[in-house]
């Protein structure tokens, strides 16, 4: 237990799933937390978002471990938004010693609009991406920028993506581009003490994965698919026998980069992915 006691943490989509696993273990290992969320659904998913009444749930687990929370409400495709909600909540907490950029969404399916791409590409890179640069004046010497990255921004490729559609191919995208802004941004913060890690798991058990439109991606020979149908298929994906992972499996990894144990740690791309790419070469 306090492996980042003291720290303050700025978690975007903390609402629910990832986001709220990442605020609920940091504040049980000592942690304050900056908690963002759009609350809202966006167009291309065709899953509901989380709402303002599951950000007010991270809330309530984050105090019953003893800690402050500070909940926004705040897009980050919005930089001003969200550079105003990042800078009230740490003027209320004191300080930001720690960025988690994890908004996402994965609208995927074939015959999808366009927007699927665009949409993507705005939350899940600029979003991310405008997540840490609004944080920049509040992070000083032994900061870490955590991005929540995916399996799928280490496997080389784009163009015909098949069933998942221009949703997911801006996914890879997004995914593989944060890749690149880590090791290069990862360069500049060096000097300052400041780093930069990616963690990125496999398929993750939250409602980004557990929807219809990813169980009609992964079964496409059947009609009407349902999650039972899905999970062999899911399974696939890794090496080890699991259709999935946890999201407590990708917050202990990002508990380890937001500690001081990992402090000369920067530019890694933490797999949490059962062996999904080592199976493919990579």
């Amino acid at each position: 237990m306090g492996r980042v006691a003291g720290k303050v943490v700025l978690i975007t989509g903390a609402a629910r799933a990832q986001g709220r696993s990442h605020a609920v273990r940091l504040a049980e290992e000592g942690a304050d937390i900056i908690a963002i969320d759009i609350c809202a659904n966006v167009e291309s998913p065709e899953y509901d978002l989380a709402t303002e009444e599951d950000l007010q749930e991270t809330v309530q687990l984050v105090e019953k471990t003893g800690q402050r929370i500070v909940a926004k409400v705040a897009d980050v495709r919005d930089r001003v938004g969200l550079q105003a909600a990042i800078d009230e909540g740490v003027a209320e907490l004191g300080k930001l010693d720690v960025v988690i950029a994890n908004a996402g969404i994965s609208p995927i399916g074939a015959g999808r609009p366009i927007i699927n791409f665009t949409e993507t590409v705005d939350i899940n890179l600029n979003g991310a991406i405008n997540t840490v640069h609004a944080s920049m004046p509040h992070l000083g010497e032994g900061a870490s920028i955590i991005m929540i990255g995916s399996a799928a921004g280490l496997i080389p490729g784009y163009g015909d993506t098949g069933p998942a559609g221009p949703g997911g191919a801006a996914y890879s995208f997004a995914k593989q581009t944060l890749v690149q802004y880590v090791n290069a941004f990862a360069v500049q913060l060096a000097p300052t003490s400041r780093r930069i890690n990616a963690v990125h798991p496999t398929n993750c058990n939250t409602p980004l994965l557990q929807s219809q439109p990813m169980y009609e991606t992964f079964r496409p020979d059947l009609e009407n698919p349902t999650r039972e149908d899905a999970e062999p298929a899911f399974a696939t994906f890794q090496a080890m026998p699991i259709p999935y992972v946890e999201s407590s499996d990708v917050s202990h990894a990002v508990t380890y980069l937001a500690s001081d144990e990992s402090r000369y740690v920067t530019a890694l791309h933490l797999k949490v992915d059962g062996g999904a790419l080592v199976q493919r070469g990579l």
